[in-house]
């Protein structure tokens, strides 16, 4: 088997907004319109949000999203945060700070309840620098 493409698609009840605060925010770009599906690229990354009540989800799983975290690796995190706070009004659920597994990141809500994390990779803590895999 060969994977030609693996991406998140987001359920949501206003694909149209959802989709507009992504292109807005990050600098997406529409690949795909419908009124119930808007496929999104930035570079080599994709993106897709769906109708919630759409007739091609199981009717037993139309619901929200909950308990989804998406993560953004960037390579400057404190321009992006201030970009996230001062530019788009956003208010940060985690504030901007390190974490000794090998972060520097921050938190905010998207649409329909999405967590994105923004995260720019900094050395780990000796601690946690073993639980790396040096296979890659």
């Amino acid at each position: 088997m060969t994977v030609t493409s693996l991406y998140p698609v987001l359920m949501s009840k206003d694909v149209a907004t959802a989709a507009a605060f992504y292109r807005e925010t990050f600098g997406f770009e529409t690949t795909f319109e419908t009124d119930w599906y808007i496929s999104l690229r930035l570079g080599a990354f994709e993106l897709a949000i769906l109708s919630f009540d759409h007739e091609t989800v199981p009717e037993s799983h139309r619901s929200l999203p909950r308990g989804v975290i998406v993560n953004i690796e960037v390579d400057d995190v404190d321009e992006v945060y201030r970009h996230l706070t001062e530019t788009a009004g956003l208010t940060p659920v985690l504030a901007l700070r390190d974490e000794d597994f090998g972060q520097r990141h921050c938190i905010v809500e998207a649409p329909d309840g999405v967590l994105l994390d923004v995260i720019q990779p900094i050395p780990p803590s000796e601690a946690f620098a073993r639980a790396y895999s040096t296979d890659s």
